[in-house]
């Protein structure tokens, strides 16, 4: 049996109070899903600057009535204090989701990104400090790693941040680190690498690459592809990210806390490669795209050329196992994918 079905069947017979930040958008709302599946109690906050309402309905369709009465939604901002305080009373585990994304949108307004990603990062480890909760597990990025050259990327070796959502994400570890020293504050950041899955948003100049792709070869649209297309990221599905954020909440040796952690696959695929896995896995129910083909255009600014993740670290202290590689996981998103992203 693996660490993290150890920690699923514990959490079946152990009801805690989880907090979910962001929890109406891609990952809040899938980490909301398994949370309610094993019969926790859970309280979301979020103001649906970058999550939807539909998204909760669709955990609420999936996980039951019963279920969905552990739920407690909370529509707040956490650049309010107040409201972070709010959230966090009488929480075990807070899963701190909530930031506003994109590299592009970081360059185009720094102030916002700045607002969100490091003035509400601080407000809620300061109402987590002061609940307390028993930990504090945050997305980071792996745009921490900024302009250092070396492949795969090792927690403990980063470079020049290349934009303002890198320095804020950075920010972010600093700070958590700041108050494991200063105030016993426990917390486990997990630097994400390139997540995709369902309910994640096709729409909007800074949609993430793999549903805005989705939606171009259903509706046989135009696709473009920064560069030359051999770009390459290190793609992960949400599953795994659940499962990294389960692990990290729960994890229980002293050396496991107040830690960063890589959460991928430790594999590269390239842009060219993602475009024909896509293609080829829609191309039976889309007969239009055996003429396909995408539109390439200039790299983009503030974009590493290649990114992958040595992910031992993980593994070895919190027992992180990956379950789906990137070609399971566009498989199984897959479906989702076409039911909501199809014309009607």
């Amino acid at each position: 049996m693996t660490r993290f079905q150890d920690a699923q069947q514990h959490l079946k017979g152990h009801q805690y109070h989880w907090l979910i930040t962001g929890v109406a958008g891609f990952i809040g709302s899938n980490l909301l899903e398994a949370l309610l599946i094993l019969n926790q109690k859970v309280t979301g906050l979020d103001n649906f600057s970058t999550g939807y309402r539909h998204n909760l309905d669709q955990v609420q369709a999936l996980v039951g009535a019963e279920a969905w009465e552990n739920f407690d939604f909370i529509e707040g901002d956490i650049r309010n204090l107040e409201d972070c305080v709010r959230a966090c009373k009488n929480v075990d585990y807070v899963l701190h989701e909530a930031a506003l994304g994109s590299v592009p949108r970081s360059i185009e307004n720094p102030i916002l990104a700045n607002e969100n990603n490091i003035t509400g990062f601080l407000n809620m480890l300061v109402a987590s400090r002061d609940a307390p909760v028993k930990r504090f597990v945050y997305a980071a990025s792996s745009s921490t790693y900024g302009d250092h050259p070396d492949l795969p990327k090792v927690e403990s070796v980063i470079g020049n941040p290349l934009s303002p959502y890198a320095v804020t994400k950075y920010v972010n570890e600093l700070y958590a680190d700041v108050f494991a020293r200063c105030y016993g504050t426990e917390s486990i950041g997990l630097r994400y690498f390139n997540i995709f899955g369902p309910r994640q948003d096709p729409n909007g100049a800074y949609a993430a690459v793999i549903p805005q792709w989705v939606a171009a070869l259903i509706k046989n649209q135009t696709l473009y592809i920064n560069g030359d297309g051999e770009t390459s990221r290190d793609f992960c599905f949400i599953d795994n990210v659940v499962q990294a954020n389960v692990l990290a909440a729960l994890a229980d040796s002293p050396e496991s806390t107040n830690q960063v952690y890589n959460v991928a696959l430790n594999e590269r695929t390239s842009l060219n490669q993602l475009y024909e896995m896509m293609r080829s896995l829609l191309l039976e129910q889309f007969p239009h795209l055996n003429n396909h083909r995408p539109q390439y255009v200039d790299f983009r600014e503030g974009d590493v050329r290649h990114s992958q993740a040595d992910i031992s670290k993980a593994g070895r202290l919190l027992g992180f196992e990956p379950t789906h590689r990137i070609d399971q996981g566009l498989k199984q998103a897959m479906d989702w994918y076409v039911a909501h992203l199809s014309p009607q």
